[in-house]
């Protein structure tokens, strides 16, 4: 199984509270959930007022779809224009997993 996990800093010009910068990052996130099969949540920076960090992940087959969705999630919030995109990383892991096997039933014989 193939796990990608992006992290990306927000910078919200003009905002003067919490409030203001919630509004953006949660039209941030429901933009970004709408257009992408990625979860997104807030995941820095909800005590300042013009600072956020946005983390997502997906999961795929193989790394070379997970990261190009990723990327597309991270171009797609630079093009928005609600926030300036201060960073972003994007990391591709490999988490090995046990292969699926036969029923309990069908190990003896292979009959169930």
């Amino acid at each position: 199984m193939i796990v990608g996990v992006a992290i990306v800093e927000l910078h919200v010009h003009g905002s003067r509270s919490l409030k203001e910068k919630r509004g953006v990052v949660r039209s941030v996130i429901q933009r970004v959930r709408n257009r992408f099969a990625v979860s997104v949540a807030e995941v820095g920076g909800q005590d300042t007022w013009q600072r956020a960090q946005i983390g997502m992940t997906t999961v795929g087959g193989d790394a070379r779809s997970v990261r190009a969705a990723l990327d597309r999630a991270v171009e797609f919030i630079e093009t928005l224009g609600l926030a300036e995109v201060m960073d972003s990383d994007v990391d591709v892991l490999s988490v090995p997993h046990r292969g699926f096997g036969p029923e309990p039933d069908e190990e003896e014989d292979g009959q169930g």
